[in-house]
């Protein structure tokens, strides 16, 4: 965190020291440039070397995703999952349209803007992202019969199949991520967060086998049937298959009239934070 001196505004800045080679603030200046004017991407304000570092400088966005989940009690309900879904895919779609995959999906890099965009939903931390371009263009599963070698990209409750086993990625690998994201949000925890294990490597095995071997129906319990049906959509796409973002945002969209909500920007942190002001007032 610092601050614009000549507007006297706090800015949000990150920074990396000149030796790390590749350079992760690179590639994300120019994602950020790529998506500039984009809703819900962060505005880049300035980017350079300061001393020993690269710099990035952006506005000072909300809390995030995760911070606020833990606020609600560590469940979202249905109308709010929803609101998010119909965000969160926009934002993948957008950033796939200019090429890149972002590899990271989870609750901690989507985060809230500030003032009249306090309703945005903002993706952050592209450090780790890759272009589809620059994947081979092999297929990219695990050939049956073989012994999966772990080597995991991105975070390992979040990542996809495919995200485990550090092979080429697909474009349906951010989806699958975020519909962990969502099943999160309404389960309030996932199947493998459990798992115990002598040594990170070890349990990132535990959950990358938990993952392939739980079906979708048992994955999404007790959710409308809209989720399983994400789950399986995204898992039937092939490697080199662009995913139909608009039928996936209409899915989500008919279960939301469906189920009577209003569009209407009131999330559950909305109604958590009026409700404890209530209190002092």
């Amino acid at each position: 965190m610092g601050c614009d001196v000549p507007k006297g505004n706090v800015v949000a800045i990150k920074l990396e020291h000149c030796s790390i080679d590749p350079s992760f603030l690179t590639q994300e200046i120019e994602i950020y440039r790529q998506l500039r004017a984009k809703r819900g991407i962060p505005r880049l304000l300035w980017h350079g070397s300061h001393g020993e570092f690269q710099a990035i400088v952006f506005d000072l966005l909300g809390p995030n995703l995760e911070d606020l989940f833990q606020y609600c009690d560590k469940k979202f309900s249905l109308k709010t999952t929803l609101m998010l879904m119909d965000q969160l895919i926009r934002r993948i779609e957008s950033l796939h349209a200019v090429g890149y995959l972002h590899r990271d999906i989870k609750p901690e890099n989507f985060l809230l803007g500030t003032g009249n965009q306090g309703n945005v939903v903002y993706m952050t931390d592209f450090g780790i992202a890759t272009s589809r371009s620059d994947s081979p263009p092999q297929i990219t599963t695990q050939k049956p019969g073989n012994q999966p070698q772990i080597a995991l990209v991105g975070t390992c409750d979040y990542a996809s199949i495919n995200g485990h086993l550090n092979v080429a990625p697909a474009w349906r690998d951010d989806l699958e991520s975020l519909g962990y994201m969502a099943l999160y949000f309404l389960h309030g925890s996932l199947p493998w967060h459990g798992l115990q294990a002598p040594n990170r490597k070890e349990r990132h095995r535990l959950v990358y086998e938990r993952k392939k071997a739980i079906a979708v129906v048992e994955l999404c319990h007790g959710l409308p049937t809209e989720f399983a049906t994400y789950m399986s959509y995204i898992r039937g796409l092939e490697d080199q298959e662009k995913p139909d973002y608009k039928y996936l945002g209409r899915l989500f969209g008919r279960l939301f009239s469906k189920s009577g909500f209003k569009y209407d920007n009131v999330f559950d942190w909305t109604i958590r934070e009026f409700e404890r002001l209530s209190t002092v007032v």
